[in-house]
């Protein structure tokens, strides 16, 4: 019998190479594709002896792949505000044009589609905690609007070939995610506060730091999304941590388990930052029977020695 066939797009990035990696584990044969614009091919390097192929491509051109396909995990896109606001034009485009590809492959191959949304599609909420039937405060206008319209475009898209071609769609909503392979200048929460604690750097807090965000480990949310991916359903869902916190308390706790020397400083709040940041996953827990599992600081110590290895090989 052959092995199901998955086409990763963004496999080389984050999130998109743990996937890769959990669904060779799985049984699946892989291929990965990536342009390289925020992805490192050293997250896929210890791929190279398994059954996964690796393409370099930029995917808002058309994506051909040979052979049967089963499903099409839609990854590729620039995922940190420091990437999208340096990248406007390269992140609108994958999102729509690079979305528009994917979907195509899949209707081609007849194969289940997956796309990776984000909790930004809620914007500033103003539902809190926020569920999948909240449509939303999202300025699109402003610097953070280029990802938050182009995801909120590629569920648009999704959610229009699912009605009208009858493709086999997924929607995951991902909140914030951390772990092993995120980049030391990601600019995100976590790398950020991890990169600079462990270099004794001031860490820099923006606004007064009482925004809250939701916390998941890389495994966890791997696990949710290939729950979904089996699932028979098609509407969004939420996989994230419903354990809410503050950036501060995120900082205090990096500052400890790390045993830094580093103070808190405080920057000015970016526009449009949303104030709130936690997901509601009763569908979560009651569609795919998921809620996450790792303690915050289990997955701290995780990321933090990973950093740590980073960290080290670069000032050698």
């Amino acid at each position: 019998m052959a092995k199901p066939r998955a086409v990763i797009t963004g496999a080389a990035g984050f999130i998109g190479s743990h996937l890769a990696e959990t669904l060779l584990d799985l049984g699946y044969s892989v291929v990965g594709i990536d342009n390289l614009l925020t992805g490192d091919i050293g997250n896929i390097a210890h791929l190279a002896n398994r059954d996964f192929l690796f393409i370099k491509h930029d995917v808002t051109n058309y994506i051909y792949i040979d052979g049967p396909v089963d499903v099409v995990l839609h990854w590729a896109s620039p995922a940190s505000p420091i990437d999208y606001l340096e990248l406007p034009i390269p992140t609108l485009k994958v999102g729509a044009l690079g979305t528009h590809k994917a979907l195509g492959l899949a209707k081609e191959k007849e194969a289940r589609f997956v796309l990776a949304s984000t909790s930004e599609v809620y914007g500033d909420p103003l539902e809190h905690p926020q569920r999948e039937t909240y449509w939303g405060n999202v300025n699109p206008i402003g610097p953070r609007g280029v990802y938050d319209e182009a995801k909120r475009f590629a569920e648009a898209i999704t959610t229009a070939y699912h009605r009208y071609h009858g493709l086999d769609v997924k929607i995951v909503r991902i909140f914030n995610t951390y772990g092993p392979r995120m980049r030391v200048n990601d600019g995100r929460a976590v790398p950020t506060f991890i990169s600079q604690a462990l270099s004794n750097q001031d860490l820099t807090v923006f606004g007064d730091g009482r925004q809250t965000r939701s916390f998941t480990y890389i495994s966890d949310l791997v696990d949710g999304v290939v729950r979904l991916m089996h699932s028979d359903e098609n509407e969004p869902v939420n996989i994230g941590n419903p354990e809410e916190m503050t950036l501060l308390e995120i900082a205090q706790t990096i500052i400890r388990m790390t045993g830094s020397r580093s103070r808190i400083v405080h920057g000015p709040l970016p526009v449009d930052d949303p104030k709130v940041r936690q997901p509601d996953i009763t569908r979560a827990r009651t569609l795919l029977g998921w809620e996450p599992k790792v303690p915050l600081e289990d997955g701290l110590a995780r990321t933090i020695e990973y950093f740590r290895g980073k960290i080290r090989s670069v000032s050698c």
